[in-house]
C-alpha cells in the first residue's frame, strides 16, 4: 500500500491537508478538553492527550523545517517557536499533575482556528 508523505499531500491538494490538520487539531483538543474536565481523576487519559498534541507537534515542526515547505519563512519560524513553547508547556504539565491544561488548550484552538 502506498502513503503519501505529509509534504506530498500539502503539494497535491493543499485543502485536503487543512483539513486533516484541523482534524488532529480536533482530536488532540477533545482528549485535552476531557483531561482538563476530569481533573485530578483524568490519570492516564491526563498524559495520553498531552502526549496526543506532542506528537501532533513532533510532526508539524518536522515538516516546518523541511527546506520544501513552501509557507513564508518568517511564517514557519513563527509556528516552529510555537510548536517548541507547546512541547515545553506538555513537559511541565506531566510533570506537575496539578498544573491546568487551559494554555494547551487555548494556543491550541487558536491555531487550529487559523487552519481556514
Amino acid at each position: 500500500m502506498y502513503r503519501l508523505s505529509y509534504a506530498e499531500i500539502m503539494e497535491d491538494a493543499p485543502d485536503l491537508g487543512r483539513e486533516r490538520e484541523r482534524d488532529a487539531f480536533d482530536r488532540a483538543l477533545n482528549q485535552l478538553r476531557t483531561a482538563e474536565a476530569q481533573g485530578a481523576a483524568a490519570g492516564p487519559a491526563r498524559s495520553a492527550a498531552v502526549g496526543s498534541i506532542q506528537d501532533l507537534w513532533n510532526v508539524l515542526i518536522a515538516n516546518l523545517l523541511d527546506p520544501e515547505n513552501a509557507l513564508p519563512e518568517s511564517l514557519r519560524a513563527d509556528l516552529v517557536a510555537i510548536g517548541l513553547w507547546n512541547m515545553r508547556e506538555a513537559g511541565e504539565v506531566l510533570s506537575a499533575p496539578d498544573r491546568s491544561l487551559a494554555a494547551l488548550i487555548e494556543v491550541n484552538t487558536s491555531i487550529r482556528d487559523g487552519l481556514q
